[in-house]
C-alpha cells in the first residue's frame, strides 16, 4: 500500500521479499529488495518518479489508481531504465498514453530499445534543467555510468530538499519499515556496501565526481530517496559520506583467501598460509572463502574492502578451476585499485595454475606481490609448514 513520506511525497513502490537473485544469477539478494517509487504532488502538478520491476506492473498501475486518478499525473520522470525501474512504464501508458516523460536523450533511447513504443511523449533533460510543481521545482543532475549511461537524479526542493538518487545510495534490502534508522544497521550497511561493490565500484572515479558536484552546490537536504531499500532519513548525509569512503581506494586490515580445491590439498595450503598471515600480522582479519560453495557476490564484498587477496586452486586441464575462472573475472572487472595479491595451489603433474592466476590478476590491475605458490599432490606437515611461511611472507609485503 501506499505510505506517505512528506507533505508531497507519497512511497507507491513494491516491496519483494521473496527476491533471491538479480541481474539473472548476477548478483544475489539474501534479503529481497524494494523497487521504489516515488509519487511527488506540488501544488499545481503532480509526478511519478520511476516505476518498478515488469513482473509488478499490473499490481503497480492497480494500486497506483487507489492512490490517484492516473489522469491527474502531469509527468514521470525516469531516474534511470533499467528493467527494475522503467518495467511498469508500458502498463502505465497503456492508461495515460500522452503523459510526458522527462529523462535524459540516453534514457530514451534506452527506452525505446526495451519497450519499442511508438508515441510516448519523451522529454530530453540535461543537468540544471527544471520542472516547476507549482509551489515546488524539481531540479535534474545527470549522472552517467552510476551505474547505466542514462542515470540522473532528481532533485525536490520541498520538504527540505529530497534527492531521489535511483541506484545510487540504493542497497537491496527488503523492509516495510522505509527509513534507515528503523533496520538493523549493520544489515543495511553490509548490503550497502555490496550493493556498491559489485554494482558500482567500477565507476568510482566518477562517483566521487558526481557526489563533489552535488555536494558544491550546497542544496538542503532532509532525505535521501533510491530505488532501491531503505529511505536514508536519520542523517542522510552518512550514506554521502560512505560512498566518498568507498570509491577511493577502499580498505581495512584484511586479507581474503579464495580458493577451490578437489581433493582438500588446496584448502590446507590455504589454512596454513592463513596462520602464516595471522601469525605475522595479527592486526589483520584473514578470511577464507571457497569459491565453488561461498556467495561470489559476499566474496566480491570482501576482497573489495580487503588491502590483499590470495586466489588458490588446484591445477585443472593445465588451467584452474571453473569456480575461481569465475571469480576472477568478476574481481578483475570491478577494477579495484591499490590491492595486492599472489596466487597459489595443488598440482599432480602440470602445476600451471598459480602462474595463469597471477597473470589474470595482473590484467585486473592488482599488485602482484610474488610469483606465488605451489605444492606438489597431498602437502605433508613439512610442505604445511613452507606454506605457513609463505603466508609470513605474504603478510610482510603488505
Amino acid at each position: 500500500m501506499a505510505k506517505k513520506i512528506t507533505d508531497h511525497v507519497t512511497w507507491v513502490g513494491k516491496v519483494d521479499w521473496e527476491l533471491k537473485s538479480f541481474h539473472g544469477n548476477e548478483l544475489s539478494t539474501h534479503r529481497g529488495s524494494s523497487y521504489n517509487s516515488y509519487l511527488v504532488r506540488g501544488s499545481e502538478k503532480t509526478v511519478l518518479i520511476d516505476t518498478v520491476w515488469q513482473p509488478f506492473d499490473l499490481e503497480f498501475v492497480t494500486r497506483l489508481k487507489q492512490e490517484i486518478d492516473l489522469n491527474e499525473i502531469d509527468a514521470v520522470i525516469m531516474n534511470h531504465n533499467e528493467v527494475d525501474h522503467s518495467g511498469a512504464l508500458p502498463e502505465l501508458m497503456r492508461e495515460i498514453p500522452n503523459t510526458p516523460i522527462y529523462c535524459t536523450k540516453k534514457g530514451e533511447a534506452i527506452i525505446r530499445g526495451h519497450y519499442h513504443p511508438e508515441n510516448w511523449n519523451f522529454v530530453n533533460v540535461k543537468t540544471g534543467n527544471t520542472l516547476s510543481l507549482g509551489d515546488t521545482t524539481l531540479t535534474f543532475v545527470e549522472a552517467p555510468m552510476l551505474h547505466w549511461p542514462d542515470t540522473m537524479f532528481t532533485y525536490f526542493s520541498g520538504d527540505g530538499g529530497i534527492l531521489f538518487s535511483n541506484d545510487g545510495f540504493g542497497q537491496h534490502y527488503a523492509t516495510e519499515s522505509l527509513y534507515n534508522d528503523c533496520v538493523d544497521t549493520a544489515e543495511l550497511y553490509y548490503e550497502a556496501e555490496k550493493y556498491y561493490a559489485n554494482i558500482l565500484a567500477p565507476f568510482s572515479a566518477m562517483a566521487v565526481k558526481k557526489i563533489n558536484e552535488i555536494l558544491a552546490m550546497n542544496l538542503p537536504l532532509t532525505l535521501i530517496c533510491p530505488s532501491h531499500g531503505v529511505i536514508w532519513k536519520e542523517n542522510p548525509a552518512q550514506i554521502v559520506t560512505q560512498y566518498l569512503t568507498w570509491a577511493q581506494n577502499y580498505q581495512i586490515n584484511q586479507v581474503t583467501i579464495v580458493y577451490d580445491t578437489m581433493w582438500n590439498s588446496t584448502r590446507k595450503m590455504a589454512e596454513a598460509i592463513a596462520d602464516g598471515i595471522r601469525s605475522e600480522r595479527p592486526e589483520f582479519t584473514v578470511k577464507l572463502m571457497n569459491a565453488a560453495k561461498d556467495d561470489k557476490n559476499d566474496i566480491t564484498t570482501e576482497v573489495f574492502h580487503s588491502k590483499a587477496v590470495l586466489i588458490g586452486s588446484p591445477t585443472i586441464n593445465n588451467g584452474y578451476s571453473y569456480a575461481i575462472a569465475g571469480i576472477l573475472e568478476m574481481l578483475c572487472g570491478m577494477k579495484l585499485k591499490q590491492k595486492k595479491a599472489a596466487a597459489f595451489g595443488s598440482y599432480g603433474w602440470s602445476g600451471d595454475a598459480p602462474k595463469l592466476m597471477t597473470e589474470h590478476l595482473a590484467k585486473g590491475g592488482f599488485e602482484i606481490v610474488n610469483e606465488g605458490y605451489r605444492s606438489l599432490w597431498v602437502p605433508d606437515s613439512d610442505e604445511l609448514e613452507r606454506a605457513r611461511q609463505y603466508g609470513c611472507e605474504f603478510a610482510k609485503a603488505l
